[in-house]
């Protein structure tokens, strides 16, 4: 008889996408420790920003794969969640206010420099989420182990 996991295998577009989250986490993290160690007196806001993005995707990519967890499931929302802001916030900003970004971010323009991924992975995160809910999951998982107990 084989035992029930407490969190079920992730398939599917959550796969994929914790492979995006990873990817950006990756990228974000090379990118904020290049420009702070070479650069960081020429723009330390925008740098900072990079490293707070690089953050939060490496949170977010450890909180979507135990998000079978309720506390890693808030975890994920908290960090999808901010993730969002951040992009739509710094977006808009390097915008409006150029001078302040004349050294991009991971998320200035919107993710331009990363194919505006920043700005569309967070809504997948939070669709992801929301079909996903660790308490469906764990009901649907019960009643699967007591049709088949004997």
């Amino acid at each position: 008889m084989s035992s029930s996991s407490a969190r079920p295998r992730m398939t599917g577009i959550g796969r994929v996408l914790v492979i995006v989250y990873a990817i950006m986490a990756l990228a974000a993290t090379g990118r904020s420790f290049v420009q702070i160690v070479q650069r960081y007196d020429e723009a330390p806001l925008a740098y900072t920003l990079s490293a707070i993005s690089a953050l939060v995707y490496i949170l977010a990519t450890l909180a979507l794969i135990f998000s079978g967890s309720r506390v890693w499931y808030r975890v994920a929302w908290i960090t999808i969640l901010f993730e969002l802001v951040g992009v739509l916030v710094i977006g808009t900003l390097s915008l409006v206010l150029p001078a302040l970004f004349a050294h991009p971010t991971v998320w200035s323009w919107f993710g331009l420099g990363y194919l505006f991924v920043p700005l569309v992975l967070p809504f997948f995160g939070l669709w992801w989420l929301i079909t996903h809910h660790p308490a469906e999951r764990s009901a649907t998982s019960d009643a699967a182990a007591t049709a088949v107990a004997p």
